[in-house]
């Protein structure tokens, strides 16, 4: 759980069953769980390590073998008829998607009194949990300026990038609750609208390069290794979203393919990536193209791998944008600029969410084995009347 810095878990499962926690040792001094259906003893010794993976993850994707601390197991315990957990994992919805239910239901409310200004935030499911951050706090600097603009909400972001697990997230939207008190992080699509209604792309992103990242997430420059960014919003509207391309919109080849993923933006078929330097003569050709139109309504193209698949639902669309992308790396615009060490842009922005040779590959279903499983659960199957 991620628990207030101070907390422990024994604490709080006191808390969360309205008991003290009820333990025991057993003759080889191990505290032992009076209430777990398992319980497994052991020993971790330090940099006595043995190869993992590769594994299906909550991200979607299939990890890669890396060195692990090894447990050496002195004894299993279990209750009487003792209940044996299993789960799925793979891309949402799977494995992390009740535990992040839960984890919402129960530190909801807990939250705002961690992180002072804050009304609530979000681990985006669809995103993979960890990637994704929506958060809406308040914006009480200089109320007496007539021009609204995103100031304590950014001390909001660091605070939540600083904290616990949410420090693991990649990309965090953030905005005012004052703009519009009816709106909620938990309504995927509403809150990017709202996002991309008000973001300022030349003063709006607030970069933290050479970072730490989740260790499932295989888009930064090392295990653990890579970026974040801060996307604040504040004030009113700046732009009505276009809802569908103008007449005569074209991209230059060899961007042929392109659909509309959600009002504002575009998804954009590329060629598969090969490397940062062919990477850089695609946008500097997007660039020209682009650079001299009159875009205000579309103030985001995500380049892909498959647009149909991408813009076919939300879901699609925060899962390929945000588990494939590196802030620092994959982050680009039209008009870019660098003015005082602050990156911006003055048109589009452009995120590279294209499959990269470094990532670890998507995690596929088997229909094989989907099929056999399906045939214990029929009728007569060993597990008739459990899945």
């Amino acid at each position: 759980m991620p628990l207030p810095e101070g907390l422990s878990e024994m604490t709080f499962a006191g808390a969360l069953g309205n008991r003290r926690f009820r333990y025991f040792y057993d003759d080889e001094g191990y505290c032992i769980s009076a209430d777990a259906d398992f319980v497994i003893t052991g020993t971790v010794m330090p940099l006595e390590n043995k190869p993992e993976g590769p594994f299906g993850d909550h991200l979607g994707y299939y990890s890669l073998t890396h060195p692990f601390p090894l447990m050496k197991v002195s004894r299993v315990y279990h209750r009487k008829n003792p209940v044996w957990s299993f789960t799925v994992v793979g891309r949402p919805p799977q494995e992390d998607t009740s535990f992040g239910a839960l984890i919402h239901e129960i530190t909801g409310n807990a939250i705002p009194k961690e992180i002072p200004g804050v009304h609530e935030i979000h681990a985006v499911d669809a995103a993979g949990v960890h990637p994704l951050l929506f958060a809406i706090g308040s914006e009480r600097y200089t109320p007496y300026l007539k021009e609204r603009k995103p100031q304590e909400i950014l001390t909001i972001a660091n605070h939540i990038l600083g904290s616990n697990q949410l420090s693991l997230a990649k990309f965090l939207f953030i905005c005012a609750k004052e703009d519009d008190p009816q709106l909620h992080t938990h309504d995927i699509e509403k809150f990017l609208l709202h996002m991309l209604e008000r973001i300022d792309p030349a003063r709006d992103l607030h970069f933290y390069t050479n970072t730490t990242i989740d260790t499932l997430d295989y888009t930064g420059s090392d295990l653990n290794a890579g970026s974040k960014v801060a996307i604040a919003a504040a004030g009113e509207k700046r732009r009505e979203l276009w809802r569908e391309l103008p007449t005569g919109f074209e991209l230059p080849r060899p961007f042929a393919q392109f659909k509309m993923a959600l009002p504002g933006v575009l998804a954009v078929e590329a060629p598969a990536f090969t490397d940062e330097h062919e990477t850089a003569k695609q946008i500097a050709l997007l660039d020209e193209h682009l650079k001299n139109r009159q875009l205000d309504g579309l103030p985001l193209i995500v380049l892909c791998d498959d647009a149909g698949f991408t813009a076919e639902n939300i879901n699609n669309f925060v899962w390929v944008t945000f588990t494939r992308s590196n802030p620092s790396h994959d982050m680009h615009g039209i008009n870019s600029f660098i003015r005082h060490k602050h990156w911006g842009c003055t048109g589009p922005l452009i995120i590279d969410a294209r499959i990269k040779p470094h990532h670890a590959p998507p995690l596929i279903k088997d229909a094989a084995v989907e099929a056999k499983v399906d045939e214990l659960g029929k009728k007569g199957g060993v597990l008739h009347g459990i899945i």
